[in-house]
């Protein structure tokens, strides 16, 4: 009895490794189906169909434009920690060809590439922050798309840091706040206060 049960079990076991799941009927990609009348294998998606986690409803946000016109402010608010992270994705992707002060002036530039536009002309000096969102969305002339390498939040964040680094180069003191004043002549070096 103990045997006929053993020799069940191997039976069953055996069964069990057969290769029917392997060589089940299946379609390969895009190949021919006598099914559907179109000969598709593959449907087609739904019209509207949107694979989740992206949803792009934000024209702001997601392609620096209202309409045809590109956005004038930031999609959401620029913090300490969106500017800390703006530097840091200016530092890795941008200053290669623009600099560190977006002057143009970065390493593929000593390397004989073309230099870039500096940041601090007029022109883009007054571009508003979705111009720059969609260059680095878009490309730009001899500069190619980041949209792939760079999410769109960093690429905001990039903008915000362009827009300081804009401000830090042609900032005077009318722009610092009279509370903050006090201080920029604390901080003059004996060279400069010699020259008033």
């Amino acid at each position: 009895m103990r045997r006929l049960g053993l020799l069940c079990v191997l039976v069953v076991l055996g069964a069990a490794c057969r290769q029917d799941m392997h060589d089940q009927p299946r379609y390969k990609a895009l190949a021919k189906s006598d099914f559907y009348p179109d000969d598709r294998s593959a449907r087609p998606l739904v019209a509207g169909t949107v694979a989740r986690g992206w949803l792009r409803d934000d024209d702001a946000l997601y392609k620096g434009r209202n309409g045809q016109e590109l956005v004038t402010t930031f999609p959401f608010p620029i913090t300490s920690e969106v500017m800390a992270r703006g530097q840091q994705r200016f530092q890795i992707y941008c200053t290669p060809c623009h600099g560190r002060l977006g002057n143009g002036e970065g390493m593929v530039v000593q390397r004989g590439f073309k230099k870039p536009t500096s940041f601090h002309i007029d022109r883009l000096r007054d571009a508003p922050p979705g111009y720059f969102f969609d260059v680095m969305t878009n490309g730009f002339g001899a500069m190619s798309d980041y949209a792939s390498q760079v999410p769109v939040e960093d690429r905001w964040a990039i903008v915000a840091y362009v827009k300081a680094l804009q401000l830090s180069q042609h900032a005077s003191v009318d722009d610092v706040p009279e509370t903050k004043r006090a201080s920029l002549d604390a901080h003059e070096s004996p060279s400069e206060q010699d020259h008033e």
